[in-house]
């Protein structure tokens, strides 16, 4: 049995006419009359009493007939989601990602892509860019998006958004008045960073802007999450580098202040495996890349 059988006996199902059938499906009526009568020899009943006035559907048919329609109903179903799954507007995606695409392009990405897409399952999960590149690695995430890890030959990564670093001060900080900062001011700052163990690049990134600044930073504290290295530098211990897109977090007790030095820039890549072939990744990744191009400011 084949599902043209199912069409050609739905067709007639409804129709309760050979020639309208055969009209409907676009052939003659003896072969569609041919293709009923083998359907019915394969399943050892009949499924309509014809006359020379009028054809009926039989009980068997009556029962046949709301099984045939649920089968062309989901083999229909089915040609779609296949289809959509091929253009990357169905499936499952799992992303990794760095605490500072929740603070710029993410959620008006993901807010764009959940409209558009609402087939398509989104996992999500914070993530270091170490914890990133390891769960690529080992195949637990389609995609990462973080700071640039270190160089992987097992790995692609495509720029997604640069962004210029701010300090952070305590808002009783004597410099905390003022409009932008120079790094040589800070020299004799004691820094709150990101341990280089979680973001490698990003960490030696901030290094050499100090070095090419002519200090090496006193670094009394490292911590893993952007909320504490905030907590921590409201308390007095220190000062900080982030992204500009930290401003939208609104800390009491921290200001932050333009970083006067053109290339302090910290770049958001994507990173995926470079076997990894999942149309819905590329399709998250067009809007990503819209959501930039459209003037897109880090601060929301």
């Amino acid at each position: 049995m084949e599902l043209r059988h199912l069409r050609y006996f739905v067709a007639v199902a409804e129709e309760l006419h050979f020639g309208r059938a055969a009209e409907r499906l676009h052939m003659t009526q003896q072969p569609l009359s041919q293709q009923i009568r083998q359907l019915e020899d394969e399943l050892g009943v009949l499924l309509f009493e014809r006359t020379k006035r009028r054809v009926q559907l039989t009980e068997p048919g009556k029962a046949f007939l709301v099984e045939a329609r649920h089968i062309l109903l989901k083999a229909t179903e089915a040609v779609e989601i296949v289809r959509q799954v091929a253009q990357g507007e169905s499936g499952r995606l799992k992303v990794g990602f760095s605490g500072f695409a929740t603070y710029s392009v993410l959620p008006k990405a993901l807010r764009i892509f959940r409209e558009r897409f609402p087939r398509v399952e989104l996992e999500l999960e914070e993530m270091t860019t170490s914890a990133q590149v390891q769960a690529l690695q080992e195949q637990q995430i389609h995609l990462g998006l973080m700071i640039p890890p270190t160089p992987d030959a097992s790995l692609t990564l495509e720029p997604i958004l640069k962004e210029p670093l701010v300090v952070i001060l305590p808002e009783t900080h004597p410099l905390a008045t003022q409009p932008e900062l120079a790094l040589p001011m800070l020299a004799n700052e004691s820094f709150i960073l990101v341990s280089r163990q979680l973001e490698p690049g990003y960490y030696d990134q901030c290094i050499s802007l100090f070095q090419q600044a002519g200090f090496s930073p006193k670094v009394v504290q490292k911590a893993s999450q952007k909320q504490t290295i905030l907590g921590l530098v409201s308390a007095g211990m220190g000062v900080s580098l982030a992204p500009a897109s930290i401003r939208n977090i609104h800390r009491t007790g921290v200001v932050y202040i333009t970083l006067n030095l053109s290339d302090a820039e910290v770049e958001l890549v994507a990173v995926w495996r470079q076997d990894e072939s999942l149309p819905v990744l590329r399709t998250f990744l067009e809007v990503m890349k819209e959501v930039v191009d459209q003037n897109f400011s880090p601060i929301l």
